[in-house]
């Protein structure tokens, strides 16, 4: 029998959560199945909820919120043996986007009630969990002014976008792989299980959630009037995914996958992790958690 508990974000997104909460209530109740509703908590602190899966034998937590929302219960919650369910009311969604979950409301409770659960990889860049996509630099530096702005949404994260373009300069990275290393001049690095930003900007278009790999983008120094273009061709697919990182010098996007990596930060770019500002360091550790959790989908 199933048992869910909805956790629902308060501040994430710009969607009013009162609509959607009584549509949750409504439609898990005909169908039903057992449920209860919580409000996320500000600390990613969720020891209480852990007791509770066991000795209640929770099948299912749905988050309500954006991929912030998404990390902190999961990292919380993965060692549960649960099922995990997104309605996605953020500003991104980036993993619900690329596990094809819509942003509707009805139709994401639909793939709650319907879809199938299988596992998918997640990664760790020293030791921050991330299941979606993290990164050094221009889009990180995004993150950090977006996260001290009162209002949220697209809109805002787009005017940000467009004021850090016109200030951002690269940073200097050296990139150990297995074998092979070497050193860019980049205005961001991006690290991808899920293949977007969110709102379906496919930075990493190949991407799989469950292939055991992640996907490196590094958008390398090159004259700021080509930045857009040469972004918008790896949106678009144009880039060819590297099996090999060749021609280094030549090159204004590198696209290759990995396992694990090293990344040393030489100049301090900022950093965030799932769309979450955190502090920078010198050096990271970057490696994949194959089937690290079980994500409910439409069924295929």
């Amino acid at each position: 029998m199933r048992k869910i508990i909805y956790l629902v974000n308060p501040k994430s997104g710009t969607s009013k959560k009162g609509a959607v909460q009584k549509l949750i209530e409504l439609k898990t109740a005909a169908k039903g199945i057992h449920y209860e509703i919580f409000p996320t908590t500000s600390t990613g602190i969720y020891d209480d909820l852990v007791e509770k899966i066991e000795q209640e034998n929770i099948t299912d937590v749905v988050m309500v919120g954006g991929d912030g929302t998404v990390n902190q219960v999961v990292k919380a919650l993965k060692e549960c043996n649960i099922n995990f369910g997104i309605i996605p009311m953020g500003s991104g969604n980036g993993l619900a986007y690329c596990a094809g979950i819509p942003r509707n409301p009805l139709r994401a409770l639909d793939i709650i009630f319907d879809g199938t659960a299988s596992y998918i990889d997640a990664f760790l860049i020293n030791d921050q969990f991330s299941c979606m996509l993290s990164g050094l630099g221009f889009d990180a530096q995004v993150a950090h002014d977006f996260a001290n702005k009162s209002a949220r949404g697209l809109l805002t994260y787009t005017q940000q976008s467009l004021f850090q373009y016109f200030k951002a300069q690269p940073y200097q990275f050296e990139i150990v792989l297995d074998n092979f290393s070497f050193y860019t001049d980049a205005f961001l690095v991006c690290i991808a299980n899920s293949n977007q930003f969110g709102n379906y900007v496919t930075i990493a278009p190949k991407a799989s959630l469950k292939d055991g790999l992640l996907d490196i983008v590094v958008v390398q120094k090159m004259n700021k009037a080509r930045l857009p273009f040469a972004v918008l061709r790896q949106i678009r697919g144009n880039n060819m995914l590297e099996t090999l990182v060749e021609n280094v010098s030549k090159k204004n996007v590198l696209y290759f996958q990995a396992e694990s990596l090293t990344i040393r930060n030489l100049k301090h770019a900022p950093l965030h992790v799932d769309g979450e500002p955190r502090p920078t360091e010198e050096e990271y550790q970057v490696k994949i958690l194959p089937k690290c959790f079980k994500l409910i989908m439409p069924a295929v």
